[in-house]
């Protein structure tokens, strides 16, 4: 099973806001995930990352591999 952290777009219509989730890679972007480790909100000024860390590391050592996106957001906000 390749797992993934990746963002789960649940905003509306020109208003994006995503949640970063884990999730099995078979998996549609906004279906079935394992766990929700935070969220992205790219509208707000700045934008607003929160996302539990230690979850976060806790997948990566276990495996699972960030998207690009989510680990650019990751290292720009030093969770990576």
């Amino acid at each position: 099973m390749a797992v993934k952290i990746r963002l789960r777009r649940i905003g509306a219509k020109k208003e994006p806001f995503y949640r970063i989730v884990v999730a099995d890679s078979r998996y549609p972007r906004d279906g079935r995930f394992i766990e929700e480790i935070g969220y992205y909100d790219p509208t707000a000024e700045p934008a607003v990352l929160k996302a539990d860390a230690e979850k976060a590391k806790k997948w990566i050592a276990t495996g699972a591999q960030p998207t690009d996106t989510v680990k650019a957001l990751f290292k720009k906000n030093g969770i990576l």
